[in-house]
């Protein structure tokens, strides 16, 4: 009896002593926090600390500023409120003006941990919705850091910026210049700069990574010369700032028309009008139509995104890679990322039973070229059905579908952008992937690949916090995925760090272009190269070459 007592007053001083690998209380610039500190393994925990503000209560339509600070020591122990936005459902609203915060997860050990690699995420959500938390089931967070922070010993800090109406709405002219969410963004990157060291951060190694919304958000921060050495190195999971949908060209249209919706006029007292709207009726203007067809594809409705502006944004984002020549870069997307957008456009789709007509796929095309007309629409048919035969069978019809919707949303302007990114390297390296795990949705047809969003459970290792809802092949892909992203948060080299990976990941160039294809079974065959090289030729060369019709 008395041996057991002996070890359990051991372990008890072991755990007190691992217990002591905690933060407590921290001093950053705004003043006092103190998170929680929670057990992840044998002597290994995590200090979380939610809801630290990066800067005031936003201005409408203004750039954020500074936090005035606080007395006394912050309880950082809750998310706060996301920025006001849609629901769901576009028929309300949810969220607060009040929402400049931030959350931050740091592994600790035996010791305190100091000079961490730290990864900023921005979440994905059309530049309409989210927040930094994600969504949430039974207190399990989508975008909780504890996974990536524990096994790839970084610091892992997500974000909140403003969305929709209150985040993006423009003129286009220095009334309304918008863009306000990007600039949120760069608070909040140089908040972490500033203050990450009192976490055991290390300010000189930030790397933003994001998806979808997110992804071109990071594509924009590491474009932005406003940013310069504030990033080391950047992910973009399924979008770049080169997406059409990512840049609104036209923005003073849309703010017309949320001024119409608001019964502000349309002339030069709009602005003061829309300053003047509750926050809550502008939110509610600002919707999208997600009643998708074939004539009329969901991807060329997202309208309520980032302008140029000549002030974050001073060009176009292709004259901008100069700015990104010592930021390294790693970008992909899923195999199947537009599915969720062709599902809303074309509903046979998903149907089994049903029968995609060829006139869809026409129809989808005519939509996509139309700036260019009936002859590049024609040769955008020939060119994805040149495989088909004499009698294509349901599913490749349906498949061509997606496949086409990825390519021109997702696919084609990532290649592109890698490519650019190579071009105007200086001692920064490139990495390009393909994500092809099927998902795991069980109404979606037997053929389907990566949908979009699929990648981001394995990234923020769901199957390990989450366990009987996944098979081991899939936390094998988390495992995988957690290694190459924290790997190259450290080192720049998705190959080099803390973590052991399956394959190695060649640095994709100017003239091999090569990238790793990420899904469970992966070994030498996984490294690939010049992804969709047919495709991505027809948009970025053929297509262009058609004169504008418009």
């Amino acid at each position: 009896m008395m041996a057991l007592l002996e070890i359990l007053a051991v372990l008890g001083l072991f755990l007190n002593a691992a217990n002591a690998s905690s933060l407590g209380v921290v001093y950053t610039e705004g003043g006092m926090v103190e998170g929680s500190n929670n057990g992840v393994g044998l002597f290994r925990y995590m200090d979380v600390f939610k809801g630290i503000p990066f800067a005031a209560p936003p201005g409408r339509f203004k750039k954020p500023t500074p936090h005035p600070g606080w007395s006394g020591v912050l309880k950082a122990k809750k998310f706060q409120s996301r920025c006001l936005q849609l629901n769901l459902v576009q028929i309300g609203s949810r969220g607060s003006e009040d929402c400049l915060y931030l959350n931050i997860w740091v592994p600790q050990g035996r010791s305190i941990s100091t000079g961490l690699p730290v990864m900023v995420y921005f979440f994905g959500g059309a530049f309409l919705v989210g927040g930094s938390q994600g969504a949430n089931f039974l207190d399990n967070y989508l975008y909780d850091g504890t996974e990536i922070a524990d096994r790839g010993k970084v610091i892992v800090v997500t974000v909140n910026y403003r969305v929709g109406t209150l985040g993006f709405l423009s003129t286009g002219e220095s009334d309304l210049p918008g863009n306000y969410g990007l600039w949120d963004q760069h608070a909040a990157i140089s908040w972490v700069n500033r203050n990450i060291k009192a976490f055991g951060g290390d300010p000189n190694n930030v790397t933003i990574f994001g998806e979808s919304a997110g992804a071109a958000s990071v594509s924009f921060q590491m474009l932005s010369p406003h940013n310069k050495g504030l990033i080391r190195r950047a992910i973009s999971q399924s979008g770049v700032a080169l997406c059409s949908w990512a840049v609104n060209r036209n923005p003073r249209a849309y703010a017309e028309g949320v001024a119409k919706r608001l019964g502000c006029p349309t002339d030069d007292r709009m602005v003061d009008c829309l300053k003047m709207t509750d926050p809550i009726e502008l939110t509610l203007a600002g919707p999208v139509n997600l009643a998708g067809s074939a004539e009329n594809p969901i991807v060329k409705n997202l309208a309520l995104s980032p302008v140029i502006d000549g002030d974050f944004l001073p060009d176009d984002p292709s004259m901008l890679f100069s700015n990104a020549a010592d930021i390294d870069y790693l970008a992909g997307v899923n195999d199947m990322d537009g599915h969720i957008f062709a599902g809303f456009d074309i509903a046979s789709i998903n149907q089994p039973l049903q029968t995609t007509p060829v006139e869809d796929v026409k129809s989808v095309l005519t939509a996509l070229t139309s700036e260019k007309g009936v002859a590049a629409a024609e040769a955008a048919f020939e060119q994805y059905t040149a495989n088909w035969g004499s009698k294509p069978d349901k599913a490749t019809i349906k498949k061509t579908i997606v496949d086409i919707e990825t390519d021109y949303t997702f696919l084609v302007p990532t290649q592109t952008a890698l490519y650019l990114h190579a071009k105007n390297a200086k001692t920064a390296h490139t990495y390009s992937y393909l994500f092809s795990e099927p998902s795991r949705m069980p109404v979606y047809p037997s053929w389907m690949g990566a949908d979009h969003a699929d990648d981001l459970q394995y990234v923020f290792g769901k199957p390990f916090t989450t366990p009987l809802a996944y098979f081991p092949r899939h936390r094998k892909v988390s495992k995988y995925m957690i290694a190459y992203w924290t790997n190259f948060a450290r080192t720049g080299d998705p190959n080099k760090g803390e973590s052991d990976v399956p394959v190695a990941w060649p640095q994709f160039t100017g003239e091999g272009h090569q990238f790793v294809d990420i899904n469970h079974d992966m070994g030498k065959n996984s490294i690939k190269q010049r992804m969709r090289v047919r495709y991505v030729h027809f948009w970025t060369s053929t297509f262009v070459s058609f004169p504008s019709v418009n």
